[in-house]
């Protein structure tokens, strides 16, 4: 099987590389750029394609893709949002993802925001290093004791929820359409509340761990951020389009938060996984977001994990065996229709 590998990166390549060794029946194609309309066409004499969180799988790709002979569309990824899933069927493309690597990566990255934001390590780290070793300006806040709440409780949320609750003592309540069994939510500290504006109006802190679909797409609002606490702190790790980046930036200047540690970015694509040091970010909001002296923004870090990557690779590397051989691949990805 031929595999036209989308937005590489060295760490991608040796990632892969590790797991597959000297396997002959996968050969991989590593290709920079992401996947587009434009970028479709160098997947041409390959039978699948292998994409991440930024490149564009929609109607309009998938069209291309297809008139080049691509059978498969290999997500190395959890959230397929930017995969036209129904227009993929139709075409007759087999799609897979890799629902789970490492929860805990993005999990700990979650925590490490959210001590981050309360405790300002990243304004600490720089003021020393310019030999400022004044207090003034760094007064954080306990976790312990705190009221935090999850929006969402797959498995990420689950071990997010986990290390909040036993490891930090704070008090951990969630809202999901979809809760967890009573026992197993009882086992990850975490308590569920009926309604998102409970959950909204109780917590001090606010952790996102939802996909991204038309129901959640900003799920954080003007509306839903107006029944925040005042001075609430707001994490989120899972997808930039969750966050209304206008409301938020209004809140913002508000001073409705305390702070936001954001990790992903609704309008990402164009920025994140590149170098623009050099250049001017001409996207206006999030300009804005970075001048912000309370916003921390990385640049879609949480699941950068060595563990993280071998699982992604290891699943991903059996999905397409399973497809190459006709077997039955329990990752595949079906619309709602």
């Amino acid at each position: 099987m031929q595999i036209a590998f989308f937005s590489t990166r060295k760490y991608d390549r040796d990632s892969f590389e590790a797991v597959y060794g000297d396997s002959k029946d996968i050969e991989f194609h590593f290709i920079e750029p992401s996947l587009d309309v434009k970028t479709a066409v160098l997947a041409e004499g390959c039978d699948a394609v292998c994409i991440f969180v930024n490149d564009d799988a929609s109607g309009p790709v998938l069209e291309i893709l297809k008139d080049k002979g691509i059978k498969y569309i290999a997500l190395r990824c959890a959230g397929t949002n930017n995969v036209d899933i129904k227009k993929a069927e139709d075409l007759g493309l087999t799609v897979v993802s890799v629902p789970s690597y490492s929860p805990e990566a993005v999990a700990e990255f979650a925590v490490g925001m959210i001590l981050t934001l309360s405790r300002k390590y990243h304004k600490a780290y720089h003021r020393v290093r310019d030999g400022n070793f004044l207090l003034d300006g760094l007064l954080g806040q306990n976790i312990n004791g705190k009221t935090v709440g999850l929006i969402g409780t797959g498995r990420i949320g689950l071990c997010t929820g986990k290390i909040l609750s036993l490891g930090f003592g704070a008090t951990v309540i969630a809202y999901d359409p979809y809760p967890a069994p009573a026992e197993v939510a009882q086992k990850h500290g975490i308590t569920y509340v009926q309604q998102l504006d409970e959950l909204l109006e109780r917590s001090d802190m606010i952790s996102i761990h939802c996909p991204l679909l038309p129901s959640t797409r900003h799920v954080i609002n003007e509306e839903t951020i107006g029944k925040m606490k005042n001075g609430v702190i707001l994490v989120n790790t899972s997808r930039g389009g969750l966050i209304d980046t206008s409301a938020l930036i209004k809140g913002l200047k508000e001073n409705k938060f305390a702070a936001v540690g954001m990790d992903v970015y609704e309008k990402e694509s164009e920025y994140f996984f590149r170098d623009s040091s050099e250049k001017v970010i001409q996207d206006d909001q999030l300009s804005r977001l970075l001048s912000f002296h309370n916003v921390f923004v990385s640049g879609h870090q949480a699941f950068f994990t060595i563990e993280a990557l071998h699982g992604i690779a290891e699943t991903t590397l059996s999905n397409l065996r399973s497809l190459a051989k006709g077997e039955q691949c329990k990752n595949i990805v079906k619309s709602s229709k």
